[in-house]
């Protein structure tokens, strides 16, 4: 199991970021790792605390945009590479139907029914 990002507080003003990974060492993980937190968040429930998991995500890019240098084409950036996977993701989808995939959607905080088994 590696540590992908983990957010500590210590206090009022005493916020630590700790990683596992090196991105200077590999900077394609970043890409693959973008994949894959995509389809977590659309395959899997987080045990019904989405909406503070998406808070807290959403609460890191405001953050990291206001320090941003050129916030303007950090946003651009963001909205095409988003774009992009939001369009492929949506392929693989489409491709998965035409294959007999179906698809069952929760509303965040909701748990899919106990399966027996």
């Amino acid at each position: 199991m590696k540590k992908i990002l983990e957010v500590l507080q210590y206090g009022d003003n005493d916020i630590r970021f700790k990683t596992d990974l090196e991105v200077e060492k590999n900077p394609e993980m970043v890409l693959e790792l973008t994949s894959k937190f995509a389809f977590a968040m659309v395959t899997t429930l987080w045990g019904g605390n989405e909406r503070t998991v998406l808070a807290m995500i959403r609460s890191l890019a405001i953050a990291d945009l206001a320090v941003s240098v050129n916030r303007k084409e950090m946003v651009g950036f963001l909205d095409d590479s988003s774009g992009m996977l939001a369009k492929s993701m949506q392929e693989a989808k489409q491709m998965m139907e035409r294959e007999g995939v179906k698809f069952t959607y929760f509303a965040p905080g909701v748990q899919p029914p106990k399966m027996r088994s």
